[in-house]
């Protein structure tokens, strides 16, 4: 029996707060046992790795206790919409793993919200205000001094309702009246001071057109749709946690503050993923895409998530990586290594072993028939022995990188230096003999001679040597342009640096995100040699190319003109970079 309490105190443990929450709420039988989440992006952008938490966070809740996550998005605001988003954050979500119970809009409920807001003002709850956003903003007051009334707060009831019908006619210009909630001007929550709940726009909308010219607030929308829909458990990050009272008090209103303890979408809040070297708000990815410093939401050095998948990180590693990090209260700034050690952990279980030289010299092998070709059994990954294994062409003359040669080496340089023996990976062990510079002094060629019976298999193999290599036949390869990439920013906290830069220098996001950009965040290389077994992988295949890195085909690539983008490296390089 003790056993048996510990396993399950363990297991109880293991529990976020959320979770902790929901089996609480579960075993007291609310909601009718029923558990009912949504995702609510808006469509004004892609997604990025913040959202993945989020996503895990609705969706995994919802699969982990037999319930649903519906997708919904918040289309309250037609200026930055498009329907482009729209598809693109339905794929990311399918590609991260999940899907949804249902498709939903904001822009469903806008007759219902809109009702809504015409019983609010009949009830004396809401009022149409004609003074400026400025205006507005500064009778809001302080968090330590209280607000001032709007000269219109106790408009007649049948003047805002009349004026409300104009908001929507097309008449009245864009930021001519706004209508705001009445609530208290004096609540120490700033939220509480008489929101704005409806404003005016006139930009069509991407699914309703230009019936509506009066849009609802998020805070005015969001609570509402969770209660339409029969959300439970509404799940949003910290920044939502001084929100959370006036989403209780609209659901309340939308019900005429009737009892509905039993049946109501409540609200819980956790951190948001922040990563170093990372900037996610979308406004400012929004400006790296359209002055072109990037190419495109799904360049491979973006956050967002089909950057990362054109990069080659798989869903898996990403999911193991939130979970990784976890759920909490409060607010931590992760390190993006994680995230990349999250990706090696995945890939090596799962990528195909090839070989690539990058940067490539000629070995010749001196003592090796001129003519003679042999095909080397190459395992395709020793991690997982049921992916079988693939061949590669041996030969006289070969493609190595050219770092692994060194002239005259230091006493631990283990690779291919005269008179040292080193073996090549898959084929023999040689002994580098010498090389052949050109007038520069640069090395063209390198030579070395084969042992016969050292073949990888044979058993005169288990000669012990200290250093392989890998390798490619040159008349057994393709060519290839390999884009190694790296962190976008050059600073740890790229959010902080650009609003130090923008004070101290008086200048635009532009301008501050330019003086932050990593020069080397980009390097394509192309003038690189794969092995043939490559030309017929396709983008998000996992590659490793042996003894470099991580690899996936892009999406430009085509078998005439072959693109492999570095997705990692095999180790974690850039924390050593940056602390000599």
């Amino acid at each position: 029996m003790t056993d048996i309490n510990v396993t399950e105190d363990k297991e109880k443990k293991s529990l976020n707060f959320i979770e902790q929450v929901v089996e609480n709420d579960l075993k007291e039988g609310k909601n009718d046992g029923k558990v009912q989440t949504r995702f609510p992006p808006e469509p004004n952008g892609y997604l990025h790795i913040g959202h993945a938490k989020a996503i895990c966070m609705d969706f995994g809740i919802a699969a982990k206790y037999g319930g649903i996550c519906n997708l919904r998005f918040d289309d309250t605001n037609p200026t930055k919409e498009d329907l482009e988003y729209v598809e693109a954050i339905k794929e990311d979500i399918k590609w991260l793993g999940f899907d949804w119970g249902n498709e939903y809009y904001a822009s469903d409920y806008f007759q219902q919200l809109w009702d809504f807001a015409i019983d609010l003002i009949k009830r004396g709850k809401a009022y149409i205000d004609e003074q400026s956003a400025e205006l507005i903003a500064q009778q809001k007051g302080t968090p330590t001094q209280a607000g001032t009334n709007s000269p219109f707060r106790e408009r007649p009831i049948e003047e805002s309702l009349e004026l409300f019908y104009k908001m929507n006619s097309g008449e009245l210009e864009e930021g001519s009246m706004v209508l705001r909630a009445k609530i208290d001007m004096s609540s120490p929550n700033m939220h509480f001071r008489d929101p704005i709940i409806y404003r005016i726009v006139k930009t069509p909308h991407h699914r309703t057109g230009t019936t509506w010219k009066a849009y609802p607030m998020y805070d005015f929308a969001h609570g509402q749709s969770d209660y339409f829909e029969g959300v439970t458990h509404s799940l949003c990050t910290l920044e939502f946690v001084p929100h959370r009272a006036l989403y209780d008090l609209f659901v309340d209103w939308v019900k005429n503050e009737k009892d509905l303890n039993d049946h109501r979408p409540h609200q819980y809040e956790f951190n948001k993923l922040n990563l170093n070297y990372t900037l996610m708000s979308k406004r400012n990815l929004l400006i790296l895409v359209k002055e072109n410093l990037v190419n495109g939401w799904d360049d491979p050095r973006m956050p967002t998530l089909c950057g990362f998948r054109r990069r080659g990180y798989s869903p898996e590693s990403i999911r193991n990586f939130v979970d990784k990090i976890g759920y909490t209260t409060y607010d931590a700034l992760n390190d993006f290594a994680l995230l990349e050690s999250a990706v090696r952990d995945d890939l090596n279980k799962k990528a195909t072993r090839v070989s690539a030289v990058l940067d490539p010299v000629k070995l010749i092998i001196t003592n090796y028939p001129e003519g003679k070709v042999e095909e080397m059994e190459a395992i395709n990954n020793p991690e997982d022995l049921t992916a079988g294994s693939h061949t590669i062409e041996f030969s006289r003359e070969l493609w190595m990188e050219r770092e692994d040669f060194m002239e005259d080496a230091p006493k631990k340089f283990f690779r291919m230096t005269p008179g040292q023996d080193v073996r090549l990976k898959n084929a023999y062990i040689v002994n580098c003999t010498g090389c052949k510079k050109d007038a520069n002094g640069n090395v063209i060629e390198v030579y070395a001679e084969y042992y016969p019976d050292s073949k990888t298999g044979m058993e005169g193999s288990n000669r012990k040597v200290k250093g392989t290599l890998h390798w490619v036949s040159c008349d057994h390869c393709l060519k290839a342009e390999v884009r190694v990439y790296d962190r976008l920013w050059k600073v740890e906290n790229p959010r902080d640096e650009m609003a130090a830069i923008r004070e101290e220098k008086n200048c635009d996001a532009l301008e501050a995100m330019k003086e932050m950009i990593n020069p080397y965040s980009l390097q394509v290389m192309k003038e690189c040699y794969v092995e043939k077994f490559l030309s017929t992988t396709k983008p998000l295949d996992y590659l490793q190319f042996q003894r470099i890195g991580y690899f996936t085909p892009d999406k430009e690539s085509t078998s005439d003109n072959l693109i492999f983008n570095r997705t990692v490296s095999l180790k974690d390089t850039w924390s050593k970079i940056n602390k000599n």
